[in-house]
């Protein structure tokens, strides 16, 4: 298994769902993003520009399970860093095409240290209470030692305002989907914590699409067939069922697999409720038929949940929901048996071939007349 995935993989916890190791999928799972024209150029905002742009929603932080993790001191000392005129480093912004919003891709924590000082409260609401943001870690003797930014005199407001950041905005030309905010993401975020394909997902394709997706992983049919009663610690658990949506068409399908599980995640971020709706019954049912028909945890074949089985399994199930032969049980058994399908599960399993003729076969074997 490749490094990063490997890394990512011995973090996981005991209780987490244990998926099979297949080159192909792990391979994919590293795989180079495809050529993309950026244009990525740099500006320089005063602070109460930034601020002003984050409360109108002009600037977007996405949600993620991270959030702040500075300490007061820290955000402090970012603060007086603007106040004395040290070098703050740069964050960056992603311009989406249609929005024209800027999603903060690197940065966060800068830009919230900043956005809280302003409103005068650190953190979120804890409660029903707030705590009041102070400056701490300063030397005893700064001027700014304890205070908050009411508290400043209106010449430090100033110039704490007028306080110049700069940002690298990155745009997407082509091809006009905006998937390559994954990939740089990715990149900026190497350091640390490594982070899984979800997790960025998560963090930059926010919405109510991936909160559909939070919701159905505590489906209890649902963790019944994953073998684990509790969500995975690195969201793996979801970009399974992200795979069983983005994979009922393999149409669309193109390699690598990666990109296209967040081209499809982008393109229903903001989908309407009716078909949220829809896509929550579609999985609830075939969970509920696939635990009835084939038992928990029907997927893990050898070592594991094996992906291969689990998508073209799921979406045979989801395409035949009112015509289930009689015989469901032994025609799987037939099929997780044989040596072709065995194959199509294992090798180039993320290829445009592989992918569509291990869909049919499972759509054959299993509801074929």
């Amino acid at each position: 298994m490749p490094e990063r995935a490997d890394a990512i993989s011995r973090r996981a916890k005991s209780s987490d769902i244990k998926i099979e190791k297949i080159e192909s999928e792990a391979s994919d799972y590293e795989s180079a993003p495809p050529e993309y024209k950026l244009l990525t150029y740099p500006a320089d905002y005063t602070l109460e520009v930034l601020y002003g742009q984050w409360k109108s929603d002009a600037i977007e932080i996405p949600e993620f399970q991270r959030q702040f993790v500075w300490s007061v001191t820290q955000a402090s000392k970012l603060i007086e860093s603007f106040l004395v005129g040290l070098p703050v480093p740069a964050i960056y912004l992603f311009t989406e095409q249609d929005s024209q919003k800027s999603l903060v891709i690197d940065g966060q924590q800068r830009l919230r240290s900043v956005f809280y000082f302003f409103d005068g409260f650190f953190g979120k609401e804890v409660r029903g209470k707030r705590q009041t943001f102070r400056l701490k870690g300063l030397h005893p003797k700064s001027k700014w030692y304890e205070k908050s930014f009411e508290e400043f005199p209106v010449s430090d407001r100033r110039k704490l305002n007028n306080s110049v950041l700069r940002a690298f905005i990155v745009q997407q030309l082509a091809p006009r989907d905006d998937t390559s905010v994954y990939h740089v993401f990715e990149r900026l975020n190497t350091g640390g914590t490594l982070l899984t394909n979800q997790e960025i997902r998560n963090c930059v394709i926010s919405g109510p699409f991936n909160k559909l997706l939070v919701s159905l992983n505590e489906l209890e049919s649902w963790r019944k067939l994953l073998g684990k009663p509790h969500a995975d610690s690195r969201q793996r658990d979801v970009e399974l069922l992200l795979r069983f949506f983005a994979m009922l068409d393999t149409t669309t399908y193109e390699k690598p697999l990666k990109d296209h599980l967040s081209r499809y995640m982008k393109r229903h971020r903001h989908a309407e409720a009716h078909w949220l709706n829809k896509q929550h019954t579609l999985f609830t049912k075939t969970c509920e038929r696939i635990l009835a028909e084939l038992g928990p945890k029907p997927f893990h074949i050898v070592a594991g949940l094996r992906p291969a089985v689990f998508d073209c399994v799921m979406a045979a199930f989801a395409n035949h929901q009112d015509e289930m032969p009689a015989d469901i049980g032994n025609r799987y058994n037939t099929l997780k048996n044989n040596p072709d399908f065995l194959s199509l599960t294992r090798n180039a399993t993320t290829d445009v071939e592989t992918v569509r003729d291990r869909f049919a076969m499972a759509e054959r074997e299993l509801f074929g007349g």
